[in-house]
């Protein structure tokens, strides 16, 4: 059965998508105007707002859930929904934009004063909400919150960041992720079979047989950071398939607890098959498991990845899919390799049950690199050429390669925090971790798709591929990320400790 065939979807995987029907190409009833379009592009008749104008091609608004590392527990179910809120206005507003390019062409203002403006004032009204919850559980409500409200226009022509340079303390366990020099936005003068002008563009795409060796010494032959040859230096290596049951929602339920849709793009799961926005951590641990060690619950999950072919997938005309801009067909990894390696310097602990750990942003394309955590290459290129901004065309008989390497120091007492990113870290340079946190496995997600690379013409990308992302990011190749929620059993969990401390290298 080849990979693209269609399958029979379990009743969960059909969670939140709607049976597709004809429809038009980008599917969602929602045509996603091409914002680089010339006065001279019919773009193979996509609805085109002809202008040579420069304009605003997404939407920059500070990242709230970053902000605030101290929201009492009684309150952060409550303020997780605000926050899933706030990615909605900003997804309402993002959609006006792309519907509105004849009023911005002849109206200066109208961008800041239709569309901005009217935002700002929905975010103001939902971050006081999020400190009355805050307040109420006692907590002390965050300083100066109402300036996080404003948004800004991001131009075509260039990008800008909030935080702008990668911060030192996020090394990804030793990998140097680089400035973003793709991002530029692009000048996508047309569709790309799908997307049309909400990305990825010609400039989003790299020949990686013309990109200069980047990967670091002490990589293994796999891609991935190797653990040393001192401290713990065994794996521990799970199988829990590619997803063959096409298990997947546009949910998640670390970040956004009790929110449908709450991611906006459909993520892949492996593991736990029991994952939604409604899943407690009861629901998780009883949950079934795809992973042929049944000691191992644990759910893994990431964005999917599209082939940008025109054909609706089932999804289309779905939230997470072609409501919020994630369209073509939904390409399976051909493989998808989940394995866990030491420290370079110390034993490992086991990791707490329901333990949660997001590595990567979801937004970085206008966040920036301080949570930045992509890497693409192609097999055969790993151990020369890791991508952080873009995406690889890869010579003939090679495949495209997503690694995600995860944070591997915790701090010994939570298993998740209110930002979702404070209770673990990447270690030092020296392979140590600060702060007093404990070196717990690092997991190490490999994935890799077979699709046909992408050819660029004239400016234009064909067969292009995208991985999903919220639609103000422009799936740009930085904003991958990847999810884990430990569920491992006890036993399990000390038997790869074991593996791991003892050099051995299990499965």
């Amino acid at each position: 059965m080849g990979r693209n065939t269609r399958k029979r979807r379990t009743p969960l995987a059909t969670k939140a998508i709607a049976a597709s029907a004809a429809l038009a190409l980008g599917g969602g009833g929602l045509v996603w105007a091409n914002f680089y379009a010339s006065a001279h592009e019919d773009n193979s008749g996509w609805n085109q707002t002809k202008s040579t104008n420069a304009q605003v091609a997404t939407i920059n608004c500070p990242d709230v859930g970053q902000k605030l590392t101290k929201v009492p527990r009684s309150a952060r179910r409550g303020v997780a929904k605000e926050l899933a809120l706030l990615d909605r206005q900003v997804t309402d507003a993002y959609k006006r934009l792309a519907e509105t390019r004849q009023a911005q062409a002849g109206d200066a203002n109208y961008v800041n004063n239709a569309i901005l403006g009217p935002l700002k004032s929905k975010r103001v009204a939902t971050l006081d909400r999020i400190g009355i919850n805050i307040n109420r559980a006692g907590g002390q409500r965050p300083q100066n919150l109402d300036q996080l409200a404003q948004c800004q226009g991001v131009p075509a022509e260039q990008p800008q960041t909030n935080d702008g340079q990668q911060d030192g303390d996020q090394n990804q366990d030793g990998q140097d992720q680089g400035g973003q020099d793709g991002q530029d936005g692009g000048q996508d003068q047309g569709g790309n079979g799908g997307q049309a002008g909400n990305g990825p563009n010609a400039d989003d795409f790299v020949d990686i047989t013309q990109v200069q060796a980047n990967a670091q010494l002490g990589v293994g032959a796999n891609g991935l950071p190797a653990n040393g040859d001192s401290g713990s230096t065994g794996s521990f290596t799970t199988n829990c398939g590619t997803n063959e049951n096409e298990n997947r929602n546009s949910d998640n339920v670390i970040v956004a607890p009790g929110v449908s849709n709450g991611a906006q793009h459909q993520h892949d799961y492996v593991g736990n098959q029991a994952n939604n926005a409604f899943a407690s951590d009861q629901d998780l641990a009883n949950g079934d498991t795809t992973c042929q060690n049944q000691g191992d619950r644990s759910s893994y999950f990431w964005p999917v990845l599209r082939i940008q072919d025109g054909q609706n997938d089932i999804d289309a005309n779905a939230p997470g899919g072609g409501q919020d801009g994630n369209v073509g067909t939904i390409v399976e990894p051909s493989e998808a390799q989940l394995k866990f390696v030491g420290n370079k310097t110390s034993d490992v602990v086991a990791m707490p049950q329901a333990l949660r750990i997001i590595t990567g942003d979801a937004k970085s394309f206008v966040n920036g690199n301080n949570n930045a955590n992509a890497n693409w290459s192609c097999t055969g290129f790993e151990d020369q050429v890791q991508l952080h901004d873009k995406l690889p065309i890869c010579p003939e008989g090679s495949s495209v390669v997503r690694t995600s390497n995860f944070q591997s120091c915790w701090d010994g007492q939570n298993i998740d925090s209110a930002n979702h990113r404070t209770h673990v870290a990447f270690v030092q340079g020296d392979g140590t971790c600060a702060n007093g946190f404990q070196a717990i496995p690092q997991l190490q997600v490999r994935l890799v798709y077979d699709v046909q690379a992408p050819q660029i013409q004239n400016g234009q990308v064909q067969n292009a591929f995208a991985v999903d992302s919220f639609p103000d990011q422009l799936h740009k190749a930085i904003t991958d990320h990847n999810d884990f929620i430990n569920f491992f059993d006890e036993n399990t969990m000390n038997e790869m400790v074991q593996c791991i401390n003892s050099g051995q290298d299990c499965q």
